[in-house]
């Protein structure tokens, strides 16, 4: 992580702390871009929202496993309704949400079947690493294959997939 994205991390964490409880809201998925990168029209009106995946990391689309990733999301929620809880935005924009539906941790689900990696901070392997090393441990998904690239080291190696 740079110096800079660790900074905007900190202080969307300070703004989350001082505006109290995370945002709660309600959405309809229109798209789904990757498989953390979705777009919702929140159930208030308005344009949809484009909205990352928070506590997550999954492949690329144009790396290896993207393609089911994405797919693994637009068939759970693709034209269902969600709930959302704001945390900050990111880098590119993007809302970072924690993502129910039905009551279930959508990010969790996404470890537990091997559609994305846990995104931890230095040795602590984040919110969903218990689910991650299950999902290893039984092969799931990306995790059944051995040269699966993390999308940080894929991204670090060959940059952004251009056609997105």
């Amino acid at each position: 992580m740079t110096r800079r994205n660790a900074m905007v991390v900190v202080l969307g964490m300070a703004w989350a702390l001082q505006s109290g409880a995370a945002q709660a809201w309600g959405g309809t998925v229109t798209r789904v871009s990757d498989g953390d990168t979705l777009w919702v029209r929140p159930a208030s009106g308005g344009k949809p929202v484009k909205v990352r995946i928070a506590g997550i990391d999954a492949p690329e689309i144009c790396q290896a496993h993207g393609q089911a990733a994405r797919a693994a999301l637009a068939q759970r929620l693709l034209g269902r309704s969600a709930e959302f809880e704001t945390r900050r935005k990111d880098d590119y924009g993007r809302t970072v949400v924690v993502l129910r539906h039905d009551g279930e941790d959508i990010a969790e689900w996404l470890v537990g079947q091997g559609h994305a990696w846990a995104y931890g901070f230095g040795r602590h392997g984040g919110p969903y690493a218990a689910q991650q090393a299950l999902a290893q441990a039984a092969k799931r998904g990306l995790f059944a294959d051995h040269m699966a690239l993390e999308p940080r080291l894929f991204r670090r190696r060959h940059g952004a997939c251009s056609w997105q």
